[in-house]
């Protein structure tokens, strides 16, 4: 029997626009006093639903590869965890054709059409992280979403900064100096070899709930 191996994708959904005007009059004072930080790692609506985000990713797989790219990345595709509070997400593909689904989620630019919004929100897919087990993956939101914290406290106390900061970091003027050899490039971590001890991708020690 072969078993179907899978990748999971980490996304973070970034806004690097303003705040919706469907929010009213209150988005103004909170564009005020947020960091830069918060702004592109704002709340996802809750109307987002495992199954409407997976429904968009088919969509524009179908858009930008056809019936073929659509067929071969449409039965293995599926949101594993979606956190509308954090703007995170995990997308279980297979791993023959994760790179399809990547594209696909890079090129999406809209949230999709919700219910209580009349025009569909401008964000960014990025992904973050390519594991070959779930439980990887959410060790790494764990991780991410407590460096994230971190650096808010740290914007609340200093002051907003700049949106790039905010994507990428403080700059170089506050990094104390490291050696050259400790410096590792800013790429996206990519597990290539499986960790078959857990059974299923290790999803059956999984502290996640799963949608979809």
């Amino acid at each position: 029997m072969v078993r179907i191996k899978h990748r999971y994708l980490l996304l973070n959904i970034l806004y690097p626009g303003s705040y919706p005007k469907d929010e009213g009059a209150s988005h103004i004072n909170r564009k005020k006093i947020s960091p830069g930080l918060l702004q592109f790692h704002r709340p996802t609506p809750d109307e987002l639903t495992p199954q409407i985000l997976a429904r968009a990713i088919r969509d524009q797989i179908l858009y930008l590869y056809g019936n073929y790219g659509y067929g071969i990345t449409s039965s293995g595709l599926n949101v594993k965890y979606l956190s509308p509070a954090t703007s995170t997400a995990i997308i279980r593909c297979s791993r023959a054709n994760y790179q399809v689904v990547w594209a696909a989620l890079t090129f999406m630019t809209h949230l999709p059409e919700l219910p209580n919004q009349s025009t569909p929100q401008t964000c960014v897919m990025q992904v973050v992280r390519v594991s070959g087990t779930i439980r990887k993956a959410e060790e790494e939101v764990i991780k991410r979403a407590r460096a994230a914290i971190l650096r808010a406290r740290g914007e609340s106390h200093s002051g907003s900064s700049s949106g790039l900061e905010a994507i990428l970091g403080p700059s170089s003027e506050a990094i104390p100096l490291i050696n050259q050899k400790d410096v590792q490039p800013q790429v996206v971590g990519i597990e290539d070899d499986d960790d078959d001890s857990n059974g299923d991708d290790g999803e059956s020690g999984s502290s996640m709930d799963e949608g979809g």
